[in-house]
């Protein structure tokens, strides 16, 4: 079973996705930020990371470019997902090691063809 780590600040966002992702088969776990998501992924790395933009503590931004310099950090496909549609913040997202974009609010299918398209579902 592939494994998905939710990184959102909004426990709501957390939930939603959370139900989403089971429906697809996934093993799920989260967090509240992009710091305890660091440590969740220094214990074991998931499959795939979705990631909201703007947290406290650390954000999306510094979260995935912590990962990407960590062993193993490589590996974890990255769909951020977020309010944030500009096109400034979508070629930083991909620029800095995003794997592909999704705008909230997001709905089942929607995710499963994100997923899908970096090929993790």
């Amino acid at each position: 079973m592939k494994t998905c780590l939710v990184v959102d600040d909004s426990k709501v966002i957390r939930k939603v996705a959370r139900h989403i992702l089971e429906t697809l088969d996934f093993n799920v776990s989260e967090a509240a930020d992009g710091s305890e998501a660091l440590d969740q992924c220094s214990r074991a790395m998931p499959d795939v990371v979705l990631l909201d933009w703007n947290m406290p503590v650390m954000s999306g931004m510094e979260f995935l470019c912590a990962l990407r310099t960590v062993e193993g950090g490589s590996k974890p496909k990255v769909v951020f997902c977020t309010t944030e549609n500009g096109r400034g913040h979508i070629q930083a997202a991909i620029e800095a090691g995003a794997d592909e974009y999704v705008m909230k609010p997001f709905d089942r299918e929607t995710l499963h063809s994100k997923l899908q398209i970096v090929g993790c579902a």
